[in-house]
């Protein structure tokens, strides 16, 4: 199993998100520890009632990532998520090809559909059309990283003899889908190159269309099935998981309970571990990476 280390969220509209520190610090920090990955999500229009309440606080993740890029060698890059249909796909692709460009073939675009009508709403986008779009990017993104002319005639956009050069340096750049619907499990199996089951707190999927990730066991039920649709593809999947128990803030204790937590994810089926501590001052997060790298990746 690798780990990947998510930039802590700030939640509220208080809190400034890189309180936690800078990040190209923090990036070459989790490098030199052993991290495998480094992601950040995305929440580009929040509300302010939706932040008063808890919401958290994002950078953009393809602009991080990029910086990310340039101060590491090692680390798999994530978007954790970006929401697809907020962008024109073609835009899109040139983002996500430089920043693969930038760090030498080692970006991963982490997509999903997306969940917030609020969001939706001020980026100008239907949040009923959201299926059709998310399905329409994954048609364009790899006839745009091909390098080769192709013609699209998309829902908001008609593209003709379009070619774009440099190609990304990975072909393709890995997708990995987030989300737990079995639409989102039929979309990896037939055409992406990993799974992201959403976790969050109760009320948000009481409050959306997203069905709840389920059990250790419903979850590895999902893993499964999805490699049995995907046949000769299966053994290239890789399937993330967010690792959410708040003990894990303090590292060095309950060592045992979650290593078995984590033994369970891997038994169930995943390959990454993503981990988002809550956010604190800089010394706290720099003091976290170390720790948990010592306690649970070089051992």
């Amino acid at each position: 199993m690798r780990f990947m280390f998510q930039y802590p969220d700030a939640q509220g509209s208080t809190a400034d998100l890189l309180d936690a520190g800078p990040v190209a610090e923090l990036a070459v920090a989790a490098e030199r520890a052993g991290w495998h990955g480094f992601a950040f999500t995305e929440h580009p229009a929040t509300g302010a009632r939706w932040l008063a309440s808890g919401g958290h606080q994002t950078l953009d993740p393809l602009v991080a990532l990029g910086g990310v890029a340039t101060v590491t060698t090692r680390l798999r890059l994530l978007s954790y998520l970006a929401v697809l249909p907020y962008r024109n796909p073609l835009l899109l692709a040139k983002a996500a090809m430089t920043v693969d460009r930038l760090s030498n073939g080692r970006f991963i675009l982490g997509a999903g559909a997306g969940y917030s009508k609020g969001e939706f709403a001020a980026l100008g986008v239907n949040f009923d059309e959201r299926n059709e779009l998310f399905d329409e990017a994954l048609a364009v993104l790899p006839l745009h990283w091909s390098g080769e002319p192709f013609d699209f005639q998309g829902k908001h956009f008609s593209a003709r003899n379009i070619q774009s050069l440099p190609r990304p340096a990975q072909n393709p750049i890995p997708i990995w889908v987030g989300g737990n619907s079995k639409l989102t499990r039929r979309r990896v199996a037939e055409r992406c190159q990993g799974w992201m089951p959403l976790v969050g707190p109760a009320e948000m999927f009481a409050t959306t269309r997203t069905p709840a990730p389920g059990t250790l066991a419903e979850l590895k039920a999902s893993v499964e099935e999805i490699k049995r649709s995907a046949a000769a593809r299966s053994a290239k999947l890789d399937f993330a998981m967010a690792y959410t128990d708040p003990s894990i803030t303090h590292p060095r204790s309950e060592v045992d309970r979650h290593r078995q937590a984590l033994a369970g994810f891997e038994a169930a089926g995943f390959t990454w571990m993503i981990v988002n501590r809550p956010t604190a001052p800089r010394a706290q997060i720099l003091e976290f990476i170390a720790e948990f790298a010592e306690t649970y990746i070089r051992v």
